[in-house]
């Protein structure tokens, strides 16, 4: 280290001389003493102010630069050294050599530049600043053809000295997609996808940009999701099939990409990793079929890639699928599960596959997932059977198979997203379906669960929907009999708080309901509607300017059924409901208009 001090001592003096064989001496001794302990001369050089000379040695025409921007390089890979390489004004010269037609200048001016940005917001700070970003990707741009091993190895510079430019920075990442970077990485995998090094780092690349969602428009006009699907056919280790995964989920999130990946020919890869590696215990294959039973089901996101893949349910990726859900592993269970989900987004496809037996399968999934069941299976298995639920000429269908029977063995759980799935399906089947609706309504397990979920604060969802099926119970059966078992459950205060609900459908839902309650079995409810200020909440909502026309009608027909009850009535006349009503017949919505004259015929009678 002695001799350091020496060297450094020389160079002083031959840098202002600029005699270039001492000079040189005195370069390779520098480097020599990097290789040796890099941290300790860096610490050295920083001590002697020698970096402020370096900025005159990079000159273009000086056969020492190469030399001068690779000691540059090796001592900004520590992070103390990037501030100090920044402030003594090295960036600007830096850029400048970026014009070089040496070779050998840009390889180390580009591992420079790029270390002085790794993890340093000043080093990328002054490199945007002196225009060092656009140079590369112009650079980038015009060398992307040659083939050459040394040009190949200038690329991947070039290539780490942008990611390492942009990396966890938006706005940065955002500038290099405005310069057109995506476009020329593409090209770049394409023609050197026999380079490990260069490949590698156009997927690392790849990874940070496609994050950010205005890139996904760029990348989905060039041929990226040939490109890696060709790559990752060629790929048999696990680490490099992971980058490629890490880069494929991002990009899968856009429809448009998700297409182009199913044409590529994604899937059937997919689809083979899961049966190569379904049997293994081995961690990097239990992993890897995660992660690519994980990207099928987001491929199946986009309706144009599911309906590609669904065939009209004769397709073979359709098929597969189908094998999964009764297979033993989990991790295909819950990737069945969703895949059927994702499927069953049209009436055509949920009708195909109720037809096919579909449901038994599902209920057979949940069997199998009742007692300490993994919850992941239950909710997906669940969400199926809500959507395959919703086209009319299923629900029958689905109640006969006993799917209501198979949902209610979770009212048990204590997981909302279980609970909010559970509640989902049953609300779909009862829609228009008298007697099965009448048939959950006088479970008096399920109501009393129902009643106590529709005070579950913490979660709106499961909230939400507790109070949707009470009304749908009233509202579909139009049962005394249900109507009397959710009065004694204690469920009327919630329909009546329901119906002030942010969300005009719930509040139409509970008003329906109530009108029913109060033609069907007004003296059984007469307490619990008076206690839950029914009659307050109605003249709210009648002299509301922002209540909705149906909201307003449903009101009055509400008010109007409420007359048979002596002391709710009472309540009507205090509240003066007249005033409020006789200002509604020249209500701009007809309907409205009319209800409020029939509502007017009756208060008065009645008074």
């Amino acid at each position: 280290m002695d001799n350091l001090s020496d060297t450094l001592k020389k160079l002083k003096i031959t840098a202002v001389d600029q005699t270039e064989d001492s000079l040189e001496g005195c370069l390779d001794c520098l480097l020599q003493a990097l290789a040796q302990n890099n941290t300790e001369t860096s610490e050295k050089m920083q001590g002697s102010g020698i970096l402020q000379l370096f900025a005159s040695l990079l000159t273009p025409q000086s056969p020492c630069t190469a030399k001068v921007a690779n000691i540059i390089a090796e001592v900004a890979k520590n992070e103390f050294m990037r501030i100090p390489c920044v402030d003594a004004g090295l960036i600007s010269p830096l850029v400048q050599l970026l014009n070089s037609k040496d070779q050998e200048v840009l390889l180390q001016t580009g591992r420079a530049l790029g270390n002085i940005c790794y993890d340093s917001h000043e080093g990328r700070s002054a490199v945007g600043q002196a225009g060092g970003a656009q140079v590369v990707v112009d650079h980038l741009r015009s060398l992307c053809s040659i083939t050459d091993p040394a040009n190949e190895k200038l690329l991947t510079v070039f290539c780490g000295m942008l990611m390492n430019y942009s990396n966890e920075n938006d706005s940065l990442q955002a500038q290099l997609i405005n310069m057109g970077v995506i476009p020329t990485l593409v090209k770049l995998l394409g023609i050197h996808c026999h380079n490990a090094a260069l490949t590698e780092m156009c997927l690392v690349a790849f990874g940070n940009l496609a994050e950010l969602e205005s890139s996904k428009e760029q990348f989905a006009s060039t041929n990226i999701a040939e490109e890696l699907v060709k790559l990752f056919k060629k790929q048999i280790e696990h680490d490099k099939r992971e980058m490629i995964f890490e880069v494929l989920a991002p990009l899968a999130e856009n429809d448009a990409i998700k297409l182009q990946l199913v044409e590529a020919g994604l899937v059937e890869c997919l689809l083979e990793i899961v049966q190569q590696k379904v049997d293994s215990d081995k961690e990097d294959d239990i992993a890897e079929l995660k992660t690519a039973s994980d990207l099928m089901v987001l491929l199946l996101l986009g309706d144009e890639s599911m309906q590609k893949l669904f065939e009209g349910g004769k397709g073979n990726v359709f098929q597969r699928v189908l094998s999964w859900i009764p297979s033993n592993n989990h991790q295909l269970q819950l990737a069945g599960a969703l895949a059927i989900a994702n499927f069953a987004r049209n009436d055509g496809n949920c009708i195909h596959m109720v037809e096919n037996g579909i449901v038994e399968r599902l209920m057979d999934l949940l069997d199998r997932h009742v007692e300490n069941g993994n919850v992941t299976v239950q909710h997906a298995a669940l969400s199926a059977l809500r959507n395959l639920a919703i086209p009319v000429v299923n629900k029958a269908k689905m109640l006969s198979a006993g799917v209501t029977g198979a949902v209610l063995k979770f009212l048990k759980s204590e997981m909302p997203p279980v609970q909010f799935k559970l509640l989902g399906t049953l609300r779909m089947l009862i829609d228009a379906q008298a007697e099965a609706a009448e048939q959950l309504g006088k479970n008096v397990q399920l109501v009393e669960r129902l009643v106590e979920w529709c005070e579950a604060k913490d979660h709106a969802g499961v909230m939400g929907e507790s109070n949707r099926l009470l009304s749908a119970l009233i509202r579909h059966s139009k049962s005394k009999d249900v109507i009397k078992t959710i009065v004694q459950s204690g469920g009327i205060k919630h329909l009546v708080t329901m119906a002030t609900s942010e969300h005009v459908i719930m509040q139409n839902e509970a008003l329906v309901a109530l009108a029913l309650i109060a033609a069907l079995e007004l003296g059984t409810a007469e307490k619990d509607l008076e206690s839950a200020k029914l009659v307050q909440i109605l003249h709210r909502l009648l002299t509301d300017e922002r209540s909705a026309p149906e909201i307003k009608y449903n009101s009055m027909v509400l008010t109007c059924a409420l007359m048979g009850s002596e002391s709710l009535h009472k309540e009507v006349q205090d509240l003066a409901f007249l005033d409020v009503v006789s200002k509604l017949r020249s209500h701009e919505n007809k309907s409205v208009a009319q209800q409020a004259s029939l509502t007017e015929q009756r208060l008065t009678v009645e008074s």
